[in-house]
């Protein structure tokens, strides 16, 4: 079993970008253990002072990347960029090498989305994650998932699962 860290765009309790999360989970069982990261909202504010010796949240965070075989991201947009938390985590992560040809899945589920989309591939491929194949815009994401998270729209899920192959390939 392959191990991955999630990260969630939304700091919002039952937000799609979680809901998606765990859909992903679960469809990828058994062949991966997805962690989702809790600490996101505590994470300080990125300050380039501090790179030598960083936070301990930032540590931990960095080396749960590390650790993990693959990162998966799943993020809302917010005013046509990435929300302000995530961001802040990915900045931390500049000066480091923990994304260096990392499997890295991309989802960004959103009302449009483009805007972070680009942002949030420009970022990871400027951190030299490997998400050639593992990217997804989902527009309209909240009206093609049910309250409890399963997907509505049947094309998504397909290309959700998609997503999902080509990641396990990836970390094989």
């Amino acid at each position: 079993m392959k191990k991955v860290l999630a990260i969630s765009g939304s700091i919002r309790k039952n937000s799609s970008s979680t809901q998606l999360i765990d859909l992903f989970s679960q469809l990828s069982k058994p062949d991966l253990s997805i962690e989702l990261f809790e600490g996101l909202a505590a994470l300080p504010y990125f300050n380039p002072d501090l790179t030598e010796n960083p936070p301990d949240l930032v540590k931990v965070f960095c080396q749960k990347i590390k650790e993990a075989q693959g990162v998966l991201i799943c993020s809302p947009e917010y005013v046509f960029s990435l929300p302000g938390v995530l961001k802040n985590a990915l900045e931390w992560t500049v000066a480091s090498s923990d994304f260096v040809d990392k499997p890295a899945a991309l989802i960004l589920a959103s009302t449009s989305g483009e805007k972070a989309y680009e942002s949030l591939c420009l970022i990871m491929k400027t951190l030299m994650a490997d998400f050639k194949n593992t990217s997804l815009l989902i527009k309209g994401a909240r009206a093609k998932l049910t309250k409890e998270g399963k997907l509505k729209d049947q094309e998504v899920l397909k290309h959700l699962n998609q997503v999902i192959d080509s990641f396990k390939k990836k970390m094989a």
